[in-house]
């Protein structure tokens, strides 16, 4: 399930935000990105700020509607395989998107990507969290352990 928002203005035709309450309905990153694919999609490569900025209307509006929503950050298809240069400063270079894009855009929250063993993003849904050092835990991204629940 997830709410399904369709623009025809846009390189894809259609997004998908699947979003869960129940923290039991969560996935890490591997199913995450499987269920994107049975469902004949991608989990997300955001190429522009532009579409960044779409993302973040569309989860604005998700949060109007229905029963409000809560914390919970988003998996996006950015990820690092491998530990090789996980804890050098080469690190940001190694994350690709899952769909083979090559956008080199990016949008980490201050501090990110702490790298070592978090290879796999999310984009944070932290609303009710205190803000830090770079500003609230909004739609910029971080690294987390690719087992978490999102």
């Amino acid at each position: 399930s997830g709410q399904k928002v369709c623009y025809s203005d846009l390189k894809r035709s259609c997004y998908k935000i699947a979003y869960f309450q129940d923290l039991s309905r969560r996935v890490g990153f591997q199913e995450a990105r499987q269920a994107c694919e049975m469902d004949g999609g991608a989990l997300l490569s955001l190429e522009s700020e532009a579409e960044q900025q779409l993302i973040e209307n569309m989860l604005q509006n998700l949060t109007k509607s229905g029963s409000g929503i809560s914390d919970g950050d988003f998996w996006i298809g950015l990820w690092r395989s491998g530990d090789g240069l996980a804890t050098s400063s080469a690190c940001p270079d190694l994350y690709r998107w899952a769909d083979g894009s090559i956008s080199p855009f990016r949008n980490w929250y201050t501090d990110e990507p702490s790298c070592g063993s978090e290879a796999c993003v999310v984009m944070y849904h932290q609303p009710t969290a205190n803000p830090g050092l770079g500003g609230p835990y909004l739609y910029q991204w971080n690294d987390d352990r690719c087992n978490m629940k999102h």
